[in-house]
Parts: C-alpha cells; sequence; structure tokens
C-alpha cells in the first residue's frame, strides 16, 4: 500500500465491514456509536501494511471509527506522541477495545507512559482510570529494562485502585497487579504481599481482585518460567 490517505483506509475498513460482528462485539462490551465490526486479524495486518504514519494516524482518530482508531494505535509514533495528545485521545475513550489498544500498544511506549498512568488512575472517568493502569500492565510486559522500582511505587496505587467496583476498572486493576507479579521474582513477591493486602480489604471488587491475581502468581506457571530464565542466566 503505497502512502494510503484517509479515504483508503475507510474504503478497505468499509470492505470488511460485517454487522453481525458489531453485535457479538456488543455482547464482549465494546460498543461505539462508529463501529463497522471488522475483523481484529484484517485491523492488523492493515496496520502493518501501512506502517508508521503519525500524520494519518492523528487523521484517522479524528473520524471517530472504531476500527479507524484501532488502526491509528497501530501506525503512530511513540516518539511523536505528546502529552497534549495522549489527554485528548484519553477523552475519546468510549469502549475498553480502544481504550487498551491505545494504551498497551502506543501510550506505554511513549517518555510520558509513567507520570500519565499515575495521573489517570486518580480520575473518576471509567475509561480514563482504566487506562491508566492499563498504561502499567503494558509497561509490565514491554519495558524489559524499567528497573523493579518503576513498578513497585505503582503497588500503592493499584491497592487504591482495587475498590473500584466498575468492571472496567476493576478487571485493569488486577491485569497489571498479575503483569507486574510476572516480571521477576522480587516483584512477583511484592505483588503477592500487596493481593493479600487487597484481599482483607472490605470490598467485593478488592476480594475478587486478590483472589484472581493470586491464583496466577502463586501458580506452577509463573514460578516454573522464573525457575527456565534463572537456569538459562547460570549458563551464559
Amino acid at each position: 500500500m503505497k502512502k494510503p490517505g484517509v479515504r483508503d483506509i475507510i474504503e478497505s475498513l468499509n470492505k470488511r465491514a460485517n454487522p453481525r460482528n458489531v453485535e457479538g462485539m456488543a455482547r464482549y462490551g465494546i460498543t461505539s456509536a462508529k463501529a463497522l465490526g471488522v475483523p481484529a486479524p484484517f485491523i492488523r495486518e492493515l496496520g502493518k501494511k501501512i506502517g508508521r504514519n503519525h500524520r494519518l494516524a492523528l487523521d484517522l482518530w479524528t473520524t471517530g471509527i472504531l476500527e479507524a482508531r484501532a488502526v491509528a494505535a497501530l501506525i503512530a509514533d511513540p516518539s511523536k506522541v505528546t502529552k497534549s495528545l495522549m489527554n485528548s485521545w484519553v477523552k475519546d475513550f468510549d469502549n475498553w477495545a480502544v481504550c487498551d489498544g491505545a494504551c498497551s500498544i502506543l501510550f506505554d511506549k511513549t517518555r510520558y507512559a509513567e507520570d500519565v498512568a499515575l495521573k489517570w488512575t486518580t480520575r473518576k472517568e471509567e475509561y480514563v482510570k482504566r487506562a491508566g493502569f492499563v498504561i502499567m500492565a503494558g509497561l509490565a510486559v514491554h519495558d524489559k529494562q524499567a528497573p523493579d522500582s518503576e513498578f513497585l511505587k505503582f503497588l500503592p496505587v493499584i491497592k487504591r485502585g482495587a475498590v473500584d467496583d466498575r468492571n472496567f476498572v476493576k478487571k485493569a486493576v488486577n491485569w497489571a497487579l498479575r503483569q507486574i507479579g510476572k516480571r521477576n521474582l522480587k516483584l512477583n513477591a511484592a505483588a503477592i504481599r500487596t493481593a493479600n493486602e487487597i484481599r482483607k480489604m472490605d470490598s467485593r471488587s478488592a476480594r475478587w481482585i486478590a483472589a484472581d491475581a493470586l491464583r496466577e502468581l502463586k501458580s506452577a506457571g509463573v514460578r516454573n518460567r522464573f525457575l527456565k530464565k534463572a537456569n538459562r542466566k547460570s549458563t551464559h
């Protein structure tokens, strides 16, 4: 695809539009005023074909179309993303899919990720607050060079957010806690301590978050992965 414009992208998306998929998305909590029902694999492939194109990403976002915004998150340049842009886009989040795409594909790779995540977790809007925790989860997965101290400072924030019983917030809080606890043994122990503290809180959402996180963080699968990683280091 050579230097595609907004019209080209929207035309490609419209060709793959499927109203039945829109209904299916709604059952999973993905609702939007402008959704086409385009399959996710097609969107990812389209993003790969386009490659980095920040100007196009900005234009696609303004269309308000769910799938166009998904493409925008894939092709935007993290080095060109400003804090102003992040604060503008987050206001447009109207479902968890767009929120998670922008935050775990793009925002977590910007220089403002940590600062924005900490601020957004204090906000009251459901998807803005979710976005803060999704960025934390994204950093835990993608930022391999970040020091443990960066994630240790997130744990009190996660504990504070655990009492929010809104579905899309509590799931993001849980996600961030689990991903931090899967980075290494030190953070695993810290995340387990935090989960045990959360479990004692007088909140149904906190108890769910703690139980679900502890199930994974104490699992044999996670422990075995740490052991394999340690063995690989010892042989080099």
